[in-house]
């Protein structure tokens, strides 16, 4: 793990960690939709139903 930020500046690990415990624990989906000038939108889509218990 590298990281430019400063110390005591946070790792910048968040979006990181958001994934795995959407994606990977809940079997969701984390989706990013970015414009230019305008900004960045997360949508984060978890199923009511898990598959398969972990």
């Amino acid at each position: 793990f590298f990281t430019t930020k400063p110390i005591g500046k946070g790792t910048g690990l968040g979006l990181s960690i958001s994934y795995q415990i959407i994606a990977e624990r809940h079997q969701g989906k984390l989706i990013c939709q970015s414009a230019r000038g305008e900004g960045t939108t997360f949508t984060i889509e978890i199923p009511i139903h898990q598959s398969q218990p972990f």
